[in-house]
C-alpha cells in the first residue's frame, strides 16, 4: 500500500539536524500572533460563541465584531504595557471597515501577515484562478492600506490548494504559517523558488481552545504556561519557535484577557533568555543562514 503524498518536503527528524542559535545567542523564538478578521452579516462561514456549525446569526455576527470594536483595542493596550511586537493576521477587506485598526499596528511598528480577503470564506474550494485572484486582492489591499506589501501569509482556516505554496511564492511570498508540521522553520519547495514555513501552533490557539473544545480561559492559561515552560526546557537542546495564537474577539473578552496577562506575565519573566520577535523577522534570520542549517535548505 502506497499513501497519498505530497513533493513539498522531506522527512526530517528533529535529532538529526543541525544546530544554530537565534540572534544574540538566545534558543526560544517568542512570537505572539494576532488574527484581525472580518465576517459576512448572515452569510459566509464564522464561529458561533456556544454552537459548533451554528447558522449565521446577528448574535454571533455581533460577538465576533466587539473583537474589532472592542477586544482589539484591549490587546493594543496589553501589548503597548508588556512592551511586545506582534504579527497581524489581517482580512484584508477588515481596512476597509476598521481603518483605525491599521493605523495602530503602524503606530507600534507591528507586522501584517497576509489573512485572505475575509474568514468568510475559504481558499482551498477555489480554482487556481480564482485562488490567485483571491492572493492578489489581498495582497494590493494591505499593501495601499498599510504601505508595505506583506511578506508572510496565513490562509483562512489554514486551508490550502495544491497549488498555493506556489502561488503565494509567485506572487511575492517569503513564508507561510498553514502548516503546523514543525516547532523549527523549514524550507519547502514551489514550482518556482523555495518558501519558508515559519511554526505556528493549532493547538496554543484560543479558537481552537476555547470556542470549539469549549476550555477555559483559565485552562488556555495553563497551556501557554505548560507550552512555555516545556519549550523553554527543550531549547537547551534545540533552537525552537514558541507561538501564541489570539483573536480579539475570543481572547479580547475581558474575563479572558485577564488570563492571558497572567501567561504573558509568567513568560515575560524571562525575557533576557528569548528572542521575542514576530515570524517575519524569523523568516528574515533564517534567509540569513548557510545552505544546510534550515531543514530543506
Amino acid at each position: 500500500m502506497k499513501l497519498p503524498t505530497h513533493d513539498r518536503y522531506t522527512y526530517s527528524a528533529l535529532g538529526t539536524r543541525a544546530d544554530y542559535t537565534w540572534p544574540d545567542g538566545k534558543r526560544l523564538a517568542v512570537c505572539f500572533c494576532n488574527n484581525i478578521e472580518v465576517f459576512g452579516f448572515l452569510s459566509g462561514l464564522g464561529s458561533d460563541s456556544t454552537v459548533i456549525g451554528a447558522p449565521q446569526t446577528t448574535r454571533n455576527y455581533a460577538w465576533r465584531d466587539y473583537g474589532n470594536r472592542v477586544g482589539q483595542w484591549y490587546l493594543f493596550d496589553l501589548l503597548d504595557e508588556m512592551q511586545v511586537p506582534a504579527s497581524h493576521n489581517l482580512n484584508s477587506l477588515l481596512l476597509d471597515d476598521c481603518p483605525e485598526i491599521g493605523e495602530r499596528i503602524k503606530q507600534r511598528g507591528d507586522e501584517v501577515v497576509g489573512h485572505g480577503r475575509t474568514n468568510a470564506e475559504r481558499q482551498d474550494v477555489l480554482s487556481e484562478q480564482d485562488e490567485a485572484r483571491l492572493i492578489a486582492e489581498c495582497t494590493e489591499s494591505l499593501t495601499r492600506h498599510m504601505g508595505t506589501q506583506p511578506r508572510g501569509w496565513l490562509g483562512p482556516y489554514l486551508a490550502q490548494t495544491p497549488v498555493t505554496l506556489d502561488l503565494l511564492k509567485e506572487a511575492g511570498y517569503d513564508y507561510v504559517m498553514d502548516w503546523p508540521a514543525d516547532d523549527q522553520p523549514f524550507w519547502m519547495r514551489t514550482r518556482s523558488s523555495p518558501i519558508l514555513s515559519v511554526p505556528y501552533s493549532i493547538e496554543l490557539n484560543d479558537s481552537p481552545a476555547m470556542v470549539f473544545r469549549q476550555h477555559s480561559a483559565r485552562e488556555f492559561e495553563d497551556m501557554i504556561v505548560d507550552q512555555f515552560d516545556e519549550m523553554l526546557h527543550q531549547s537547551a537542546k534545540w533552537p525552537l519557535v514558541f507561538t501564541v495564537v489570539i483573536h480579539p474577539f475570543v481572547i479580547g473578552q475581558p474575563f479572558r484577557l485577564r488570563a492571558l496577562r497572567r501567561a504573558m506575565t509568567h513568560i515575560l519573566e524571562h525575557r533576557e533568555r528569548l528572542w521575542i520577535t514576530t515570524p517575519g523577522e524569523i523568516a528574515k534570520y533564517c534567509a540569513s543562514l548557510p545552505a544546510g542549517i534550515i531543514p530543506g535548505s
